[in-house]
């Protein structure tokens, strides 16, 4: 079991997670962030939001100066100490959000596939599939490195679309709502065990990893951690893992951030945070 006492890193998804699905509340989890930042445990948000969206959560919550990994591992945040590292302020991995869309786009008029990207859209349509107000919404479109869109066809069809993105170097992800087109040299896997050799280097000490995620896209980072929680989620298919030992991970019992402090309660019992 993982000690609050040892280096750590926490990494973990937003919405369905840290924050309520529909709502966006985080409070229930303010009491076990705080802990977290009192023991120097960095917590790394990992989301398919885009970049502006997740600098924006980091104010709100006090992790704001932290790395972050957006667009399911596309992009990928560094310390705001890290201004000496070649890739400050930010990696881009793979194909820009301009490239995918033109090949979605040449895609679905060639061979017919049915779907509806967020570049499709305005605010407006984004605000009314996502609960979020037109500002947020506006984040949202700044997508940098992916594509985000609903899928209107069948799941037959799905396979052969996914054949296809393999094709042009890119590869499709579900989410909890939405599916994510990128590029296959990113994802949350590879932005985390990045993210961790960063630290490694320039600390000469390895931190161990907690993960927590709830949909089909968390997956990658859940595998790769030395521990992770699955916290109960909306997703039908829910989270498949490659590792899923009851010694490295834990299945919550509650939906969003109550699942996200459960999870936290289990790995450190000894340092629940005061009431």
């Amino acid at each position: 079991m993982p000690d609050l006492r040892e280096p750590l890193l926490i990494f973990t998804d937003l919405e369905g997670t840290l924050l309520e699905s529909h709502t966006g509340d985080w409070q229930p989890a303010v009491p076990w962030l705080q802990r977290l930042k009192e023991a120097g445990a960095p917590v790394i948000l990992c989301s398919s939001k885009t970049a502006a969206e997740m600098a924006q959560i980091q104010q709100e919550t006090g992790l704001q100066g932290l790395p972050f990994i957006a667009e399911n591992g596309a992009v990928i945040q560094l310390d705001a100490g890290w201004q000496d590292d070649e890739h400050f302020p930010r990696l881009i991995a793979g194909s820009p959000q301009e490239e995918i869309a033109s090949v979605l786009t040449a895609l679905r008029e060639k061979e017919g596939f049915k779907f509806t990207t967020f570049s499709d859209v305005d605010e407006q349509i984004i605000s009314d599939w996502t609960g979020l107000n037109n500002t947020h919404a506006t984040l949202a479109r700044q997508q940098e490195a992916s594509e985000t869109l609903i899928w209107r066809d069948s799941d037959a069809r799905m396979a052969e679309f996914a054949t296809t993105l393999a094709s042009f170097g890119l590869h499709i992800v579900q989410g909890a709502r939405f599916w994510h087109v990128l590029d296959q040299r990113g994802d949350k896997a590879q932005a985390t065990i990045f993210l961790l050799n960063k630290y490694q280097q320039r600390e000469g000490k390895r931190r161990t990893t907690l993960g927590l995620g709830d949909g089909p896209n968390d997956a990658p980072l859940l595998d790769v951690v030395d521990y992770a929680v699955v916290v109960k989620g909306l997703n039908r298919d829910g989270v498949r893992l490659k590792r899923n030992d009851p010694q490295r991970v834990y299945h919550t019992a509650q939906e969003g951030p109550a699942g996200w402090s459960e999870g936290m309660a289990h790995f450190f019992p000894a340092g629940q945070p005061a009431e």
